[in-house]
């Protein structure tokens, strides 16, 4: 390729000697040839060899020409055609009809026509120029070569085949010295598993690697949805490697990656996102950001770090996502294996955040599809002024309909609910046990079962028939095998207490506040996500709430019981001592 139009004609003194090569007008030359010359003296061509020598007034404007198996030569490169017309005054040639270069690196040129100037070292190829390089071929109609810079460049369009792939460009620039070729205007690449098209793509062919600039798309055939876009960055066409700069995203199954500085290997399906990420899931009505982001194309599965969280976006509200790590991946449906089931997990602090149910554990794992949640490691949930906690926490969700379904709670279950949200009395309905299950009904707590150890602390309230006035008549303490007790209108009734039921009721004047509360009771309002914000928090450190104490009753009864032990006291007859 070092000599690709490298054509000198020169012919002995001897032979022109005895014909005129003086044209009788001058020669109209391309544009591309009009370059100040050097001081140099530029070297002539040389005759190899041709069957006919003529020149004639009425062709080629009286410029002498050789037909017949016409060759010339200059440092190792041999130029043959049907025709070739020399121009010896201004060192120039131009060669006609089958027309075939061969330089000595191993390439060579065919086209319909040739034209070459010793003095600039400029050539021009044209009609279906076909150049063969080691490992490639470019086709075009037109193809401009300097060799003084060592470039070669075509703007007519043309395409380059190599190693199986299809190049396809309105024009292009090829450095032969460093193999590096520059394409420009609506450029395709054509492969068997992909195609890539952009507005400017620069290819090394040493290394087989393209640098996209302007906006390029990396399309999958087999999978037109799975694609890459850029604006800016490099293609290893041999690893399959891709690594985006700017603007960019990756396309895969039917999810969307964005990110400042990207990565994708088309390969393994393994990429990486740095800088603002964004992995976007249609199909599932969810996107997740962070700071660093791995996609696993063939696994479906992606992992966001560095700050992550997840919205997944329902019609009539939306659920807030945020921990360490989270985990986004699809995995056939045991039962239909056709049908894909979504997850998502999220390790170390995760949070959750909806309008009716806010949700805090160290993991979090989500089967989407079928609205089921598990929380491991001090899992609490909050809904209302009601508050769940548990060794594990499962929650189910009507996907639906976007309603809470239901709670299980697994080892040391504990629901805690505020006798009456509308004071700040410190008044709560304590249920606790082994195993718990709270039902809900349109995101409302209804009834809650306990299996196992069972115990409750509920307010009882009556109508004052007179006033029409609800009153509070005494607290109950309750202890069975299994419970079942109803939410209903802020109160809290047990409605079945079986296998050694004990339950006790005690009127507000005969039970102290310490009875009134369980061992474990902790009504935490400190970490409670009151806004989806609150997920990035490890906690948001609300100041505690500060309730009344309700032991008023009490304390007048008991002061009352006093005094009265005190009359009975001052009653009994002194003892006197003889």
């Amino acid at each position: 390729m070092k000599k690709l139009f490298v054509f000198f004609l020169f012919v002995s003194a001897h032979f022109f000697a005895q014909i005129k090569t003086q044209p009788q007008q001058d020669l109209a030359r391309d544009p591309y040839f009009n370059t100040p010359q050097s001081g140099a003296t530029a070297e002539k061509v040389k005759l190899i060899h041709s069957d006919f020598f003529q020149k004639t007034p009425d062709k080629y404007n009286g410029n002498p020409f050789f037909s017949g198996n016409v060759q010339f030569a200059h440092q190792g490169s041999v130029l043959t055609a049907d025709e070739v017309i020399f121009y010896q005054d201004q060192n120039f040639v131009r060669a006609l009809g089958n027309v075939r270069l061969q330089n000595a690196d191993g390439s060579v040129i065919t086209s319909g026509e040739m034209e070459y100037d010793g003095n600039t070292q400029k050539g021009i190829a044209r009609k279906k120029v076909l150049l063969s390089d080691p490992g490639q071929t470019i086709q075009t109609e037109t193809l401009y070569y300097d060799r003084l810079s060592n470039k070669a460049y075509f703007n007519t369009g043309g395409t380059i085949t190599k190693d199986g792939n299809v190049m396809y460009t309105k024009s292009a620039t090829y450095d032969l010295n460093s193999r590096m070729i520059d394409f420009t205007g609506n450029v395709k690449i054509d492969n068997p598993e992909y195609t890539v098209e952009g507005v400017n793509i620069i290819q090394n062919q040493n290394t087989n690697t393209a640098t996209f600039n302007g906006p390029t798309t990396i399309t999958n055939k087999k999978n037109p949805g799975n694609l890459i876009y850029t604006e800016n960055g490099t293609y290893n066409m041999n690893s399959k490697e891709v690594y985006l700069k700017k603007n960019s995203r990756i396309h895969y199954n039917g999810k969307l990656l964005t990110g400042d500085d990207m990565y994708f290997n088309q390969i393994t399906g393994f990429g990486t996102a740095k800088g603002n990420v964004t992995l976007r899931d249609p199909k599932e009505n969810r996107y997740m950001k962070g700071g660093y982001a791995e996609i696993y194309e063939k696994k479906d599965s992606a992992m966001i770090t560095d700050k992550p969280y997840a919205v997944k976006i329902l019609e009539k509200d939306s659920m807030y996502f945020s921990a360490d790590r989270i985990l986004a991946f699809q995995k056939p449906d045991v039962q239909n294996p056709l049908e894909k089931k979504s997850f998502l997990r999220a390790y170390r602090k995760a949070r959750m955040f909806k309008s009716n149910i806010q949700l805090r554990a160290d993991s979090l794992s989500f089967n989407e599809t079928d609205g089921v949640m598990h929380l491991l490691g001090s899992p609490i949930a909050w809904s209302g002024e009601k508050q769940v906690t548990g060794n594990k926490i499962e929650a189910y969700f009507d996907t639906k309909n976007e309603y809470i379904d239901s709670l299980r709670v697994i080892g040391d279950a504990f629901a805690i609910s505020k006798a009456d949200s509308l004071n700040m009395k410190d008044e709560f309905n304590q249920v606790k046990g082994k195993l718990m299950a709270v039902y809900y009904d349109k995101n409302e707590v209804k009834l809650a079962k306990v299996i196992g150890n069972a115990q409750a602390i509920t307010y009882a309230d009556d109508q004052n028939e007179n006033t029409k006035e609800v009153e509070r008549i005494g607290v109950s303490l309750s202890t069975c095998g299994t419970i079942e007790a109803e939410f209903e209108d802020r109160k809290v009734q047990i409605i079945s207490c079986n296998i050694g039921a004990n339950v006790d009721t005690y009127p507000m004047s005969l039970i102290s506040r310490e009875q009134r509360f369980f061992p474990d009771f902790n009504w935490n309002t400190k970490d409670r996500l009151r806004s989806w914000r609150d997920i990035f928090v490890d906690s948001p450190n609300y100041p505690e709430i500060k309730y009344e104490s309700n032991n008023e009753l009490y304390d007048a009864a008991q002061k009352a019981v006093d005094a009265q032990k005190a009359k009975e006291e001052a009653k009994k007859p002194k003892r006197v001592r003889k």
